[in-house]
């Protein structure tokens, strides 16, 4: 497992420090620096299978980072080094030369000689579903790799592909059944798909389908007793849910997920519960990285580790990300702990608070109204 993370010279980050947990949750302002510490980690993940000397600024893991100097620091030379220490293995390093501003690559300059499992190419060991995952499609393509090696894609479009192999299988992982049935045999793996994206978004099944020899596959669903439908008839929610968990239950011990946006498309108790389902994840073997905005992931965390005691309280850290309004300074990064009630070590200015503001301010137009026009009057 991956305990902590430090990174060099890497856009807005000069030189940070961050810990990691079974469950790390990244949240705060735009653009204060979250997409960039996942970026930092798709670089390595990206250097690690690739065995060439550079590695592109543009296409791995759909990034698009554009040239040297727009990922190198302003107060940093070169090279941009990415640190991940894990456990039982020394501290893993890559370094990477700017051999121009204009470049649109970077030299590795240095990689570590041992690697944490996440990065060390394994089918699922490492898994990133960026923020812009796949709406409802008619079709989807078929992944041109070994049924071994079958992931779900960055986008989430090899879901139906994946499925379609290995969805009437026995879930590989044999503590990875759903809560309701952990005393009981292992179940199939689209069972298991069928509970939380149920639970997530609303009661449904789902199958994937490939033609015989056909090179695409697709996505069909039904609420119970009803017929089965396409995707296009299923809202973005379901569509952008099922990936996360379909990741998550066929991702290898000790790996590595990565979400950016969890909530995307889900109403607020399905984000809630995609909270709960990341933590049990976590909690089950799964290293979970995600960023979020979402206020409903996080109580979610909360009541998985009060509640439900899916997760240990130490197993999760969250980091919130706020502009400092100081550009050569970069992100400041305050880092919060989950208590066993489901309390945080700290509420910093800004953490969520909006709800309370928007509150406050409504009841002050209410009293102000009131003094206006008597107790009497009622507006709609």
């Amino acid at each position: 497992m991956i305990i902590s993370g430090e990174i060099r010279g890497f856009k807005r980050f000069a030189h940070e420090r961050i810990v990691m947990a079974p469950l790390t949750v990244l949240a705060g302002l735009n653009g204060s620096g979250k997409t960039s510490l996942l970026q930092s980690v798709l670089l390595a993940a990206e250097a690690s299978r690739s065995n060439s000397a550079a590695i592109s600024l543009n296409g791995p893991f759909g990034l698009q980072l554009g040239m040297a100097e727009d990922v190198l620091n302003w107060e940093s030379k070169s090279p941009i080094e990415i640190s991940f220490e894990a456990t039982a293995i020394e501290t893993a390093t890559w370094r990477f030369g700017v051999p121009s501003e204009e470049a649109l690559f970077l030299n590795i300059a240095e990689r570590p000689i041992e690697l944490p499992k996440a990065f060390s190419g394994a089918p699922r060991a490492f898994t990133y579903l960026s923020a812009e995952r796949l709406g409802p499609r008619g079709f989807s393509a078929v992944a041109p790799v070994p049924e071994t090696e079958l992931e779900v894609g960055v986008k989430g479009e090899f879901c139906a592909h994946v499925l379609s192999v290995i969805g009437d299988r026995i879930i590989a992982s044999s503590d990875r059944s759903h809560p309701l049935y952990e005393p009981t045999p292992p179940r199939l793996l689209k069972y298991e798909v069928e509970q939380w994206l149920s639970e997530i978004a609303r009661p449904i099944e789902v199958t994937g389908e490939r033609t015989p020899g056909g090179t695409v596959a697709e996505l069909r669903f039904r609420a119970p007793g009803s017929a089965w439908v396409r995707s296009t008839n299923m809202g973005f929610g379901i569509t952008y849910a099922l990936p996360i968990i379909l990741a998550g239950l066929i991702a290898e011990e000790d790996g590595l997920l990565v979400v950016e946006n969890p909530e995307a498309h889900l109403h607020p108790a399905g984000q809630s519960r995609m909270g709960v389902f990341l933590a049990w994840l976590a909690g089950h073997g799964v290293q979970v990285l995600i960023e979020t905005h979402s206020d409903h992931v996080i109580n979610g965390i909360r009541r998985a580790v009060a509640e439900h005691n899916y997760l240990d309280p130490a197993s999760a850290v969250l980091h919130w990300f706020s502009d400092n309004g100081d550009r050569d300074e970069g992100p400041f990064v305050s880092t919060l702990a989950i208590g066993a009630t489901g309390n945080l070590s700290d509420w910093p200015k800004g953490f969520f608070d909006q709800y309370q503001i928007d509150v406050a301010a409504l009841g002050r137009i209410r009293r102000s109204d009131r003094k206006q026009h008597g107790p009497g009057t009622r507006q709609s």
